[in-house]
């Protein structure tokens, strides 16, 4: 199973992007990050691969407590999924045929973020979800 991550906008060197690599690079799955153009741009979504899953972050989404979010990874692995797609729009948000691409959406509770931080908070729970689904001790639930 791989992990993409699909996102508007360039992160470039910046303390975000420094932590996004510092979260993935722990991670024991596959990766991938794909920057698209921010929202001026007509550039279509990467084509989804067969059996994957297109997970939109938006704030209007389903919140999940880390060991759920953990859990949904964890299933959608041994269901065999070939990805788990993530998408974060730009500043705008995500445009409406992202929306209509995802088959759920996720967000990180009620508040707006900005879109280079959420894209380092789910770098963050990607490796959290992987440490709760290895037994790491990094995760503390309470």
């Amino acid at each position: 199973m791989k992990i993409h991550i699909i996102a508007r906008g360039r992160i470039g060197r910046s303390p975000e992007g420094e932590l996004v690599e510092r979260y993935m690079k722990r991670l024991s799955w596959p990766y991938r990050i794909t920057e698209l153009p921010d929202r001026a741009s007509n550039a279509p979504l990467p084509p989804a691969p067969p059996h994957s899953i297109t997970v939109a972050m938006d704030e209007k989404g389903k919140t999940w407590r880390s060991m759920e979010f953990a859990q949904k990874i964890g299933n959608w692995q041994d269901e065999g999924r070939s990805e788990i797609r993530f998408l974060i729009g730009a500043a705008d948000g995500l445009r409406e045929e992202e929306r209509a691409a995802a088959d759920m959406y996720f967000a990180f509770g009620a508040a707006t973020w900005p879109h280079m931080l959420a894209r380092a908070m789910l770098a963050e729970q990607l490796w959290r979800a992987s440490a709760i689904l290895s037994g790491h001790p990094y995760h503390r639930e309470g």
